[in-house]
């Protein structure tokens, strides 16, 4: 199956149910036909009535994803996203395929060596002559569109992502903060997301016992 898109590139290709451990969803598949790249939505509820929708967009990251590091909080945050959709019944999470900020798989490892020896994560990518951000959000504009969603309740942390998805016509009607799995891994990660990158530090609501909240 493959519906039209409001962009030509990105097309909604094969939508299935997903069961979870916080109950079910519908997966939904992508592909920007053009690159191939391949993008998914997770969704709940009737989320096309045109009311806001509890959204969260995610960036892909194998390590915390996938093999659950404690160098990020991403693992975290997928999993509280998912069950906070999951809790209100209706919502919708976008996973979107741009690893480590947009830099790669690969420059993520060869950034995480050089944290090993002292760099913080903005400065780790500037060594390697990559931006401290490179990744970019016009995908979600069309999947939005295409599940039927326009106005969304934003759960992030991240000023910039809020401003990114207005930009392309999305209304961000309310934020909700996101602050979970914080521990003595990454804490010097989270410290310099917020002191660097603009990160908002709202109240943490996990942390470890050795980790005073901010």
């Amino acid at each position: 199956m493959t519906l039209p898109s409001t962009d030509a590139k990105l097309n909604l290709h094969a939508v299935c149910r997903l069961p979870t451990t916080w109950g079910e969803f519908q997966l939904h598949g992508f592909i920007d036909d053009d690159t191939g790249r391949e993008h998914v939505a997770l969704t709940m509820g009737h989320i096309a009535d045109g009311a806001p929708v509890l959204t969260r967009v995610h960036s892909e990251c194998l390590t915390g994803d996938g093999f659950f590091s404690r160098r990020c909080d991403c693992g975290p945050q997928l999993a509280a996203g998912m069950q906070a959709i999951a809790a209100e019944g209706r919502g919708v999470l976008l996973y979107l395929r741009q690893e480590g900020r947009g830099i790669g798989l690969f420059n993520k490892i060869r950034a995480y060596a050089l944290q090993d020896q002292g760099a913080d994560t903005v400065d780790a990518n500037r060594m390697l002559g990559l931006p401290d951000d490179m990744r970019e959000y016009t995908m979600v504009h069309t999947m939005l569109g295409l599940l039927g969603v326009s106005t969304v309740r934003l759960i992030t942390n991240n000023p910039a992502k809020i401003e990114a998805l207005r930009r392309l016509g999305i209304i961000v009607s309310e934020r909700i903060a996101l602050h979970v799995g914080r521990n003595t891994d990454n804490a010097r990660y989270l410290d310099t997301k917020m002191r660097r990158m603009g990160h908002l530090a709202d109240q943490h609501l996990e942390s470890d016992p050795a980790v005073a909240p901010l």
